[in-house]
């Protein structure tokens, strides 16, 4: 009730706040002062009732006032949004291992940027790293084929390497229609 009577500025609910903790403290005074002898009638009906008191009446009054407080927003995500947060992130990690990738090659090739194929623990967002993964890892590229790859393979064999989409594209004579992933999820590394 404090957090609800601080975040809406109402004084209603910031004297249920303190009347709630208020007969907790007389509880707790209660069963201290009468801890070692029993306690009269009165004051084990009193302890009852400042003991129960707050925990029914401040969680109903929480459920009650949980829409003023926080809005009518659901409070769980839905599959959808959780799935659209996901894929940020993971573009937001891809476009963190470029920066890196870009700022310092080898560490880049120290963590792994790009090769799923090896043992890492640096999460680079699902990139692949065309010039140096196997075949069967660049097939993992949105809209490439185990024959695709291959083909990738043969003329980075060939050139010596890419240095974009748009090069690998090009040298290994690709559909237009895949660059843009390859430029999303690949990565160059020399």
């Amino acid at each position: 009730m404090m957090y609800a009577a601080i975040r809406r500025r109402s004084v209603g609910y910031g004297l249920a706040s303190a009347g709630y903790a208020t007969a907790t403290g007389v509880w707790i005074y209660l069963a201290e002062l009468y801890d070692e002898t029993e306690a009269p009638v009165l004051a084990s009906v009193a302890m009852v009732l400042c003991m129960l008191g707050p925990w029914l009446f401040g969680t109903v009054h929480s459920l009650a006032v949980r829409r003023q407080v926080f809005g009518d927003a659901s409070p769980y995500e839905t599959g959808n949004e959780q799935a659209i947060a996901l894929a940020q992130h993971r573009r937001a990690l891809r476009q963190q291992a470029r920066e890196l990738a870009e700022r310092d090659p080898v560490m880049a090739r120290e963590v792994r940027i790009g090769r799923p194929d090896l043992p890492r623990q640096y999460d680079d967002g699902g990139l692949i790293d065309v010039n140096h993964a196997p075949a069967s890892v660049i097939a993992n590229l949105p809209g490439l084929t185990s024959a695709l790859a291959e083909q990738i393979v043969r003329v980075r064999d060939q050139v010596g390497g890419f240095v974009s989409a748009e090069d690998v594209s090009a040298a290994a004579s690709l559909p237009p229609h895949l660059t843009a992933d390859l430029a999303e999820y690949g990565i160059f590394l020399p």
